[in-house]
């Protein structure tokens, strides 16, 4: 990650959490901001790598820079960081293309490696978020077989993206299914490209529709 956007507006939150990705990614350039208006401005004039982004600012809600990122800066991952677990802010934020979500309310030592694992291509979903992610499609999901297209998983790759939905990162499958983490981070990867998704949100949707659940 070259560049970081760091859009919070306590200060000393912002001071916190610049320390946690500067161990992270010690080569960053980051760009800081405490309101939604200066944040759009930046992400107006600067290419950024990374955003993380709080979502009850003084000016509006965070989710507003989120889908700015998305609109002018696709290849951008934004990062919802928030005391927020509710459906209420979740899964707007989730539908305006955040990347990945992450409660405050962790251990410093969580937080840090949900962050390394951006630079590993998993998006960082907190544990109690993907749960409420599954819990909610489970609960809302319909019969819909007949209406998804037909998509071909291996057994390997079922396997993978059934845990995937769960919550479980990849060293945790990779122990699981007695394979390395880098051969799971492979299975992921194939697991997005078939599906047409780019979060464990939408994997974990992909899985309801798919009645892996039912099946385990």
């Amino acid at each position: 990650m070259k560049t970081i956007l760091l859009l919070e507006d306590l200060p000393e939150i912002r001071a916190w959490l610049k320390a946690l990705v500067m161990q992270v990614f010690p080569t960053a350039q980051i760009s800081e901001s405490a309101r939604v208006h200066d944040a759009i401005a930046l992400v107006q004039a600067v290419q950024f790598d990374l955003a993380l982004i709080d979502l009850g600012l003084p000016d509006g809600s965070g989710r507003d820079v989120v889908e700015k990122l998305r609109e002018l800066q696709p290849d951008a991952q934004s990062v919802v960081v928030t005391i927020h677990d509710d459906d209420e802010h979740l899964f707007p934020a989730l539908q305006a293309g955040a990347y990945g979500y992450i409660l405050k309310e962790q251990p410093r030592e969580l937080i840090t490696e949900q962050l390394q694992r951006i630079s590993q291509g998993e998006p960082p979903l907190s544990p109690s978020i993907a749960r409420r992610v599954i819990s909610h499609f489970a609960q809302q999901a319909k019969p819909q077989a007949d209406l998804m297209p037909h998509v071909s998983l291996t057994e390997r790759e079922t396997e993978v993206l059934l845990r995937v939905a769960k919550g479980f990162t990849l060293p945790e499958i990779g122990v699981q299914l007695n394979l390395s983490r880098h051969t799971i981070a492979d299975y992921v990867k194939q697991i997005y490209r078939k599906l047409n998704v780019s979060s464990r949100a939408e994997a974990a949707l992909e899985a309801q529709r798919l009645g892996l659940f039912r099946r385990s």
